[in-house]
């Protein structure tokens, strides 16, 4: 589509003489984009310049603009490098021109006129960089590099950064730019000459682009954003980059690096680069601390720029004063860098797409992405307006009235009109950001303070949490208003000593704090825990990124299953090409479902028996995420695994899918060999060592303690002849060993056996051999014989801890379970829980429907107040020592009133339970 049909406004021209003239210079164009040429020549004399200089060029160019810049850029590439300097002047004249109209006359919106101007500025820097760089390599100065390579750079690429790198550039901006070499291209001996080369043809390239001659200039350009540019060159190896922003790099440079972008040279050099800078750019954990970075950053600029105070339209600068565009990037970029690290989705290079996304994740509300994006357009137009005027570099509205009425009628305004909607946007930015960089901070409650024991309180300082200066300052914001919190509980001194058990295990203080400061919901959270899970909230303390889960996602929605949680898992796990990394990204992901289910159970959003099957879930999604992992790791090194391959089965709880907050893992790997020997690796093993090793590997990947700590603890005893046995069984030998040497008490343990991952048709066997080993071991006397001496031996080997223990002691947990799993196996039932079993024995007839009911009556409170156990501490439960908040846990999770009333019904349940297996044991099924 032509110029003309879609204009949709006008500038007016504050000089119409001036407007006039650049008029007659076009001759012959139709009266709409006279007015057009008239308005834009009679108020700004920059573009009348332009049009007096290239108006052939403008007449055809308004037939088809798109296809007239696209025809530009292919005429440019095959100019010459002699003539390319003067080439490059000429068309960015002419893309300045075309632009400049389009944006007048709202032909192209803001993100077409920025992208076209920054398409230009690609395009220049490819050309310029590798017409200096094929003279160096032409001369031979660029070691081992001929002219095949200056169409790669000879491995140097071109960062553009800020508004070029987000494809923002605006109507006279310079461009930032990061120049860099791949050294790994180079043998260490040619590496100094090959980097003088380098930073020979960047000074070059600058030239190029940077020098005015009779001809104008191209881009001013800025090579100062490279690391400490007081005493590093101009180009610089990859190597030394990376190397400085590891260890030295700031917030404002992570900021920076989001809008990254090679757009020059060997830009799958420059990918490679911006790859490896992820983590340094995007922090694994939510990263609060740079709220702060930022204000400070903001403060800074304002100090340096004066531009302080309150707001007046004079002379106000509308990118770095008070509500204007440095202001709305600071929002955007600062909460891209808090979650950025783990969403993303949030890593744009872009101001609009960046609050976009934002919005759409809930990390700002939609009103508030609304207006600062809606605002961040009108000041960028503005912005355009005040540049396209004299083609300066500047955001600093007019300070005299005369200026000011020819700024308006570039925009095609009223003075008074659009001073107050500048005044009414800038005012409407100003405080939304200003809330969000230094919300208003809670007043001293010194009565809350009263009511707590200012001992603890005391003591607090001394913490390794608040040993920096930052810390403490950001604490002293926060004390008053915990304070407040804790002294509302029911109980505050013993919440007061929770708290302080958290803030004592935190080895450092910022980020917890920080992120308690942006989000002050977290500390209702955390007071709820600290006052009735201490070891949940020592947990905390240690690992205090889980509050990562809080915060971003649906934290509070419904269970989503585990076939969601490996999805992903799976997702995490791409984004990670190192092994190591990828097993910590796999704690990290667990501990933050971990500690999702436990504060769901906590405060009532799920009871014992979800949290028990959601437990579950997480292990088995974890187990099935890194068993490929596993594998693909072993494999490298020893071949692809000889035969079928190898399942891993789930045991006990596991396998039962009911597994508390505390539990182990009961693991038994089976695999087929199929009859072939060995592997086929660089390293091979043979079959039996093959499967062992890589079953050791799994259990290390679960278990091994590293950066983000362990997994689970994993228990291999239940393998046929436990820990004298091989670490992993051959499917042949298990089946013997079932079918012909297994204990009772073995097959009881395989009633809850379930394959949670491995090869698919070896788990269809394993499970088919379960189900009728099932059905053909379940002789009653065989079983009841052996499990009248197995509840003898443990009753002798393991005492209770007390009355409060469920799990030990007649009528409880362990005792319970074995009857089910007898249960199970003597009716010849596949079903691993634990209803199933007592269902099982009144089908047969050994127990009858009262004892059924008993059973499962003991077993439901003993559950309950396990998993409620297990959540609040890693010792006995000892009510006397759990807290008012513990024990109002465990009295809504049991519903009874009191705990003497709750150690009565556990007492009296079972000990009817104790009597009914005392009575089973003693008859054979069929004779109730």
């Amino acid at each position: 589509m032509n110029f003309i049909d879609r204009m949709t406004r006008l500038p007016r021209a504050h000089d119409p003489v001036e407007g006039e003239e650049a008029r007659a210079a076009m001759a012959g164009l139709p009266e709409r984009l006279g007015e057009l040429i008239a308005g834009a020549g009679g108020s700004s004399p920059f573009l009348k310049s332009l049009i007096l200089r290239e108006g052939d060029w403008l007449h055809t160019a308004f037939q088809d603009p798109e296809a007239a810049l696209d025809s530009l850029a292919a005429d440019l590439r095959a100019v010459p490098a002699d003539a390319l300097g003067d080439a490059l002047r000429q068309g960015k004249r002419r893309v300045a021109l075309l632009t400049g109209l389009a944006d007048l006359a709202g032909v192209w919106p803001l993100e077409v006129v920025t992208g076209r101007l920054s398409d230009f500025a690609d395009l220049a820097c490819d050309l310029a960089l590798k017409a200096a760089l094929g003279s160096e390599i032409r001369r031979g100065k660029l070691p081992g590099m001929g002219e095949e390579d200056i169409a790669t750079a000879g491995g140097m690429v071109v960062l553009a950064m800020g508004k070029m790198g987000a494809h923002e550039l605006n109507y006279s901006s310079d461009i930032d730019l990061i120049c860099l070499f791949d050294e790994t291209r180079f043998a260490p001996e040619d590496y100094h000459e090959a980097r003088a080369s380098f930073v020979r043809a960047t000074r070059k390239m600058a030239a190029m682009l940077n020098d005015r001659t009779a001809e104008g200039y191209v881009f001013r350009t800025d090579l100062r954003l490279r690391p400490d540019p007081s005493v590093t060159p101009v180009c610089l190896a990859m190597a030394a980059a990376e190397a400085y922003y590891e260890s030295l790099g700031r917030t404002w440079e992570r900021a920076a690096y989001i809008k990254a972008r090679p757009c020059a040279g060997d830009i799958a050099a420059g990918d490679r680069f911006l790859a490896v800078l992820k983590p340094f750019v995007w922090r694994k954990h939510l990263d609060f601390t740079a709220i702060e970075d930022a204000h400070n950053m903001r403060l800074a600029i304002r100090e340096h720029k004066g531009l302080g105070g309150s707001l007046s339209l004079c002379g106000h600068n509308m990118k770095l004063g008070r509500g204007g565009i440095r202001e709305i990037e600071f929002f955007t970029q600062t909460r891209q860098l808090i979650a950025g690290g783990r969403d993303p989705d949030l890593r744009l290079r872009g101001t609009v797409e960046g609050l976009a996304a934002l919005a759409q994740k809930g990390w700002v509300p939609h009103e508030a992405a609304e207006l600062l994006t809606e605002n961040y357009r009108f000041h960028r137009e503005v912005e355009h307006r005040l540049q396209m005027l004299r083609d300066a570099q500047t955001h600093v509205l007019p300070n005299s009235e005369g200026e000011f009425n020819r700024l308006a009628a570039f925009m095609g305004r009223e003075s008074a009109d659009l001073k107050a909607e500048l005044l009414s946007r800038l005012n409407a930015v100003h405080d939304v950001i200003e809330g969000f960089f230094k919300p208003e901070e809670t007043p001293e409650t010194p009565d809350a303070a009263e009511a707590l024991d200012g001992e603890v309180i005391a003591r607090w300082p001394s913490y390794p949490a608040l040993r920096s200066a930052r810390a403490v300052e950001i604490f002293r914001r926060l004390k008053p208003d915990i304070l407040a919190r804790l002294a509302r509980t029911a109980h505050p001194n013993e919440a007061l000593l929770a708290f302080d058990g958290f803030i004592a295990g935190l080895p450092a203080g910022v980020q917890v704090f920080s992120l308690f400061e942006a989000n002050p919901q977290l500390i209702d959270l955390l007071v709820d825990i600290v006052g009735t899970a201490p070891a949940l909230a020592t947990h905390l303390s240690r690992n205090a990124g889980v509050f990562d889960a809080v915060i971003a996602g649906d934290f509070f929605a419904p269970w989503p299953g585990q076939a969601a949680l490996e999805a992903e898992l799976g997702a995490r796990l791409e984004a990670e090409a190192d092994y190591e990394r990828a097993l910590d990204a796999v704690r990290r992901w667990r501990k933050e479902w971990h500690f999702r289910i436990g504060v769901h159970h906590l405060r009532g959003l799920s009871d014992s028996d979800a949290a028990a099957a959601q437990y579950a879930d997480l292990a088995r999604a974890v187990i099935t995420g890194i068993w490929p992992l596993v594998i693909e790791q072993f494999c490298a090194k020893h071949g692809t695994p000889p035969g079928r391959g190898a399942v891993v089965l789930g045991m006990g709880s596991l396998g039962a899918s009911r597994l508390n907050a505390g539990s182990d893992l009961d693991l038994i790997v089976i695999y087929d060999a199929e009859a072939v020997e060995a592997s086929d690796g660089r390293r091979p093993l043979a079959a039996r060592p093959y499967y062992a090793r890589l079953t050791q590997a799994m259990i290390t990947a679960l278990t091994a303690p590293m950066a983000e700590g362990r997994l689970y603890e994993v228990d291999m005893r239940l393998r046929p002849s436990g820990n004298q046995g091989p670490v992993a069984t051959s499917w042949p030998s298990f089946q013997d060993y079932q079918q012909n040497e297994a204990w009772v008490w073995e097959h009881l343990a395989l009633s809850r056996a379930q394959v949670i991952t491995g090869e698919a048709s070896l788990a269809r066997d394993v499970e088919a051999f379960r189900q009728d080993l099932m059905r053909d071991k379940g002789d009653p006397e065989a079983v009841l014989a052996q499990l009248a001496e197995m509840r003898a031996r443990i009753s002798s080997a393991k005492a209770p801890a007390g009355p409060w223990d469920t799990k030990l002691g007649p009528g409880r947990l362990m005792e319970l379970e074995l009857i089910a799993q007898a249960g199970t196996l003597m009716a010849g039932h596949a079903a691993r829980d634990v209803a199933s079993g007592f269902a099982g024995g009144v089908a047969i007839g050994w127990l009858d429907d009262a004892d059924g009911d008993a059973l499962a009556r003991a077993y439901a409170i003993c559950w309950k107040v396990h998993m409620v156990a297990r959540l609040i501490s890693d010792k006995p439960l000892d009510p006397a020592l759990m807290g008012e908040g513990g024990a109002a846990f465990l009295l809504r999770e049991t519903g009874q009133e009191d705990l003497a009333g709750l150690k009565t019904c556990l007492e009296e349940a079972c000990g009817d339970a104790a009597r009914v297996i005392d009575a089973a044991l003693e008859r054979l099924p069929g004779k109730v």
